[in-house]
């Protein structure tokens, strides 16, 4: 037999995690996150040893609505990444824009890829 679950049983199913891409260039790892609901003060960025955390905290300004379908949930998400040893741990930005936090991890001097001249003898 077939059951259909109700909106509050998927909700206590679902949790709150930003998806996003990691990419590299010119010197430095990009890592974007989509929040959308979040905002620069719920999230906290920590390095520990080899790990970037990334917590926060998704509030919803509607919780007495009654849906019919509710995707987006509130509460807390953190997520971790492991840094090489090829990140300047002193050179990590972060900023907040319309829902999306794009984290700057720049690669250390030595690491980087640098153009060799080749000479005429």
């Amino acid at each position: 037999m077939a059951t259909t679950a109700t909106n509050k049983e998927l909700e206590t199913r679902r949790t709150v995690r930003p998806v996003g891409n990691i990419w590299e260039e010119e010197g430095k790892v990009m890592l974007r996150l989509e929040m959308p609901g979040v905002t620069k003060d719920n999230i906290e960025l920590r390095i520990e040893n080899d790990q970037l955390f990334v917590r926060g905290h998704r509030d919803m300004h509607d919780e007495d609505q009654s849906y019919v379908i509710r995707e987006r949930v509130r509460g807390d998400f953190a997520q971790t990444y492991t840094l090489d040893d090829t990140i300047d741990r002193e050179r990590i930005d972060a900023r907040m824009e319309r829902g999306i936090l794009t984290v700057t991890l720049h690669l250390k001097e030595a690491v980087k890829p640098r153009k060799i001249e080749v000479k005429a003898r």
